[in-house]
């Protein structure tokens, strides 16, 4: 047997082709005990890719060290079983704890092991992810390539679409995507469920197109290295059979039956399994694979988590001041403060989905076109693409409006909270403020929806300079964060004096809240634009100085100034361009609660019923959120 590297242009030939057999059927037994620790599992797909994976891994990614992502995370047996026999991780281990409590080796495939890049699971995600990774590499004119995996049955979402779309847009040809097309999924065959036409999906959307035998590892081979086109990417449409190699799963693929797609063999059946001829290995066989990977010496990057929040070494530059005479909106201060970040750090990348003109995107767009992307109107490829890149040392900025990426790109959102990306996500048109757009524009359930993911930091700015400032601290410090913000135009808040508030000598931290003015009676707390109209209620107060306001920029974390105001006045009243269930006043609520602070009086101000088209100033009088409907709470 031999497992030396083959040339690109070289046949596997004969000898190698033996080592790969006895690699595989090692893997297959592996697979096979992991499941009987486990009894759960994905053994189908897991058997169906287990050719492509073999091929790929000790004949191309163990020389080569490229990035691999499989979006269908299930198969992780196989790509453990895989990684088992480079000698990546111990063997054992994973058979001993495959799926156990406090294991690495979690159901599906995850950073937590050394070799995966991006952890998945959700269907869909993991083919953005690569094809960012393939952007950047294609940015930094690297000549390695990207792979991929995915199942036929995940070309049904529609993310999948956005993302051929856009990688034949920006013409990723170092991208290579794999597909098992073993025509079968969870429920029944893939004919059944929802037909799909796999080969003209991709020929459609201008990729190269290979269609080979999943199964026979010259193929593979030769598909790796085959014919990318310049300026296309490759999609390898590999025929497969789901439990393939495996004594009674694989008759049921070929019958495409789904029957071992989410199934585990009982223990008495893996035994059965082991003991058929068909997945012997022997001595001298196993001898060969420990001198494999003796000599191949395979040692990806492990992972690495960095601390939420930790400052990281970038420029922030100076921050814009916006003076008393000038009135403007906070998306215009976000999208200033982002050029002036994106001139100082070439890292910096901007992005949008069809509305740079609305999220002020367009500046970076205009100034520095190699810095920012369009994704057209695919915001789940958007924010999985950012996440990608954000394990590249790259600092991705996408926006949209918070009505589209708290919804359409929530779940894209939510796996990169798993996977601690450092992705910055920033919506404007939120709330009420959109106006005449009306209720399905008008996004008020949107910081609850970010504020739930674990590792999210979730902000709203009260003016253009608070914005500013915030824009800077979010691009300095690691972490995923969701930064919100109206439409409206709005003034500079001041001090007592009349001096800007937010001015050249204020510093954000996050979670930080900010005396706007005293009062020693009742405390509001108020957020993003309902600040200007709490001040305006204070205005108009009989009297003012009872009246305390806090500007409070985030609803997840609070500091030791909004503490002891509300110790202090016991009567709190909050505001907030939001909807009230899972808004602001809850997690004030829940936070007195926490430090056992007994209140005298506490009212939340907040939305709670959709609004329809109208004016800001209409729609908050509406949803009782405007200054006269505060004052009235004050009295």
């Amino acid at each position: 047997m031999n497992f030396s590297i083959p040339s690109d242009s070289e046949k596997l030939g004969k000898e190698r082709l033996e080592f790969l057999e006895a690699f595989k059927r090692n893997c297959k037994r592996t697979i096979l005990e992991m499941l009987r620790t486990s009894q759960s599992g994905h053994p189908g797909g897991s058997l169906s890719c287990l050719d492509f994976l073999a091929v790929l891994y000790a004949f191309r990614i163990s020389h080569t060290q490229e990035k691999i992502i499989v979006s269908n995370g299930h198969i992780s047996p196989g790509v453990y079983a895989v990684l088992a026999e480079m000698g990546v991780v111990d063997k054992e281990e994973v058979i001993k704890t495959y799926r156990q409590f406090n294991s690495n080796f979690e159901g599906h495939v995850t950073r937590h092991v050394p070799g995966i890049y991006y952890g998945t699971g959700p269907l869909g995600i993991g083919v953005s992810v690569a094809s960012g990774l393939a952007w950047a590499g294609k940015k930094n004119k690297e000549t390695a390539k990207v792979f991929g995996v995915m199942g036929d049955g995940e070309m049904q979402e529609g993310q999948v679409h956005e993302m051929a779309l856009w990688a034949a847009k920006e013409k990723l040809d170092n991208l290579v995507l794999f597909v098992d097309y073993n025509r079968v999924q969870l429920t029944d065959s893939l004919e059944k469920t929802l037909p799909i036409d796999v080969v003209e999906f991709f020929k459609s959307k201008n990729w190269k197109v290979i269609e080979i035998d999943g199964h026979n590892d010259e193929q593979i081979w030769e598909a790796i290295h085959g014919s990318c086109k310049k300026g296309r990417p490759l999609a390898i449409i590999g025929k497969t059979i789901m439990g393939k190699g495996i004594p009674g799963m694989e008759e049921d693929g070929e019958k495409l039956s789904s029957t071992w797609h989410g199934k585990a063999p009982k223990p008495e059946q893996i035994d059965e399994m082991l003991g058929k001829k068909e997945l012997l290995v022997t001595e001298e066989e196993l001898k060969v694979l420990e001198d494999f990977r003796k000599e191949r010496k395979f040692i990806p990057l492990k992972p690495s988590f960095v601390e939420n929040l930790k400052p990281m070494n970038l420029d922030t530059g100076d921050p814009i001041l916006y003076g008393l005479d000038e009135i403007t909106d906070c998306r215009s201060a976000y999208g200033k403060a982002l050029l002036d970040l994106a001139k100082r750090n070439k890292n910096i990348v901007a992005s949008t989905a069809d509305l740079g003109g609305s999220v002020m995107t367009k500046f970076v767009a205009a100034e520095l076109p190699d810095q920012f992307i369009e994704f057209g109107i695919a915001e789940q490829n958007m924010v999985s693409v950012s996440g990608g890149l954000s394990l590249l040392d790259i600092v991705p900025f996408c926006s949209t409006f918070g009505a589209f990426m708290t919804s359409r790109g929530r779940d894209q959102a939510r796996v990169n909270d798993i996977n601690r990306t450092n992705v910055k996500m920033v919506s404007t048109h939120c709330g009420l403020s959109v106006g005449e757009d009306g209720p399905t524009h008008q996004a008020i359930d949107d910081m609850v929806s970010m504020s739930a993911l674990l590792n999210t930091n979730v902000i709203e700015p009260a003016d253009p300079n608070h914005c500013d400032r915030i824009i800077r601290y979010v691009a300095s410090h690691y972490g995923n964060f969701y930064v919100r913000m109206g439409r409206a135009k709005l003034p500079a808040l001041t001090k007592e004096d009349g001096s800007v508030f937010f001015d050249e000598n204020y510093t954000y931290k996050y979670g930080q809240t900010d005396i706007l003015r005293s009062g020693s009676e009742i405390t509001i707390l108020a957020s993003g634009a309902c600040v200007h109209e709490a001040l305006k209620a204070r205005d108009k107060a009989k009297n003012p100085n009872k009246i305390e306001i806090i500007i409070v920029s985030s609803n997840k974390k609070f500091d030791q100034t909004l503490e002891d105001s509300i110790r202090r006045t016991k009567k709190v009243v909050t505001v907030e361009d939001h909807g009230v269930y899972g808004g602001l006043g809850m997690s004030v609520a829940n936070f007195c609660v926490e430090k056992g602070i007994e209140l005298q009086k506490f009212k939340s101000l907040g939305v709670r019923e959709y609004q329809l088209s109208g004016k800001p100033a209409e729609l908050y009088r509406a949803a009782r959120i405007d200054s006269e409907s505060i004052l009235k709470e004050l009295n």
